[in-house]
């Protein structure tokens, strides 16, 4: 099983970061990582099994929503090189928000776990991703 792991600190209070990022269907705040967001069938952002696919490449599906731990739970089901459905299994990922009371900032872990026989090759491509979008994301807020 292959692991991607990355975090950062952002300088907002717990409850603004997960108004912010607890739709699925919403990442206006990663403009410079994803330029588009293609709803996929009814559900709403904070359904299970809600569908979208970024940039016209990843097709992910919504997992769960769990508001007291601030946690969102997804699949990617299709994508590019080394998350294409023939390359990779059961890829399930977490952004997870921890509050950091020391001063009222918001620690966001995002990470995955899956099957691939080129584990390597799929770290080479999402960990990129997601530094670039906690980045988006500690911006957002200043």
């Amino acid at each position: 099983m292959g692991k991607c792991q990355n975090s950062v600190v952002v300088a907002a209070p717990i409850e603004k970061v997960w108004a912010a990022i607890r739709d699925f269907h919403d990442l206006a705040w990663a403009p410079n990582v994803v330029q588009k967001v293609d709803k996929v069938g009814s559900k709403t952002g904070d359904q299970p099994g809600a569908k979208r696919v970024l940039n016209g490449a990843f097709h992910e599906t919504l997992l769960g929503v769990d508001e007291f731990e601030k946690t969102i739970r997804y699949s990617i089901d299709d994508g590019p090189g080394a998350v294409a459905k023939d390359a990779i299994k059961n890829y399930v990922g977490t952004v997870h928000l921890f509050p950091v009371t020391s001063d009222n900032s918001t620690f966001v872990e995002w990470a995955s776990q899956y099957d691939s026989a080129d584990s390597g090759a799929v770290g080479e491509l999402c960990n990129p991703v997601y530094q670039a979008l906690l980045k988006d994301l500690a911006a957002h807020f200043g």
